[in-house]
């Protein structure tokens, strides 16, 4: 039977799909820490005691590049690329929530999103959520956090 970081990998293929589509983000070890660099509450994981059950990227970046990404001006990798280190950030990317099958609807994406989004606002006057969505649960999850972190969501269609 595969492990839990295993089966983590392949959700995010299965969903992502970024190995065919050089426009996304492919999160690798060196992003993760230059993620860690712009602040170190973009990447959470929830781990059972087993390994990752849940997975929860954000990228704080400018109001400037949000409106560039959803405009379809840059892609997410550009995002991700031209998000300045050592700035003050006003808008949240809401990258991605992955959550193995069996630990789903238990808001644990909710929770770590939550977390995640008010220790960067203790640095950070954050003003926008927005996301990229790739399935209606994710959709979903967006507009719910959007609502409990009192900002407005904006999406890219």
């Amino acid at each position: 039977m595969p492990s839990n970081y295993e089966r983590m990998m392949q959700l995010a293929e299965d969903t992502f799909a970024v190995k065919n589509d050089p426009s996304q983000l492919d999160v690798d070890e060196e992003v993760i820490n230059h993620l860690l660099k712009i602040h170190p509450s973009t990447v959470s994981e929830k781990d059972d005691g087993d390994g990752p059950v849940a997975w929860v990227l954000l990228i704080p970046t400018t109001e400037k590049l949000m409106h560039q990404f959803l405009n379809k001006e840059i892609t997410e990798k550009e995002l991700y690329e031209r998000t300045p280190l050592n700035e003050k950030y006003d808008a949240v990317y809401f990258c991605s929530a992955m959550v193995l099958e069996e630990f789903r609807k238990k808001g644990i994406a909710k929770t770590l999103t939550l977390s995640a989004l008010e220790k960067i606002r203790e640095l950070h006057n954050i003003n926008y959520l927005f996301v990229w969505n790739f399935s209606e649960e994710g959709a979903a999850s967006s507009i719910s956090i959007a609502k409990l972190a009192a900002l407005p969501l904006l999406i890219r269609k």
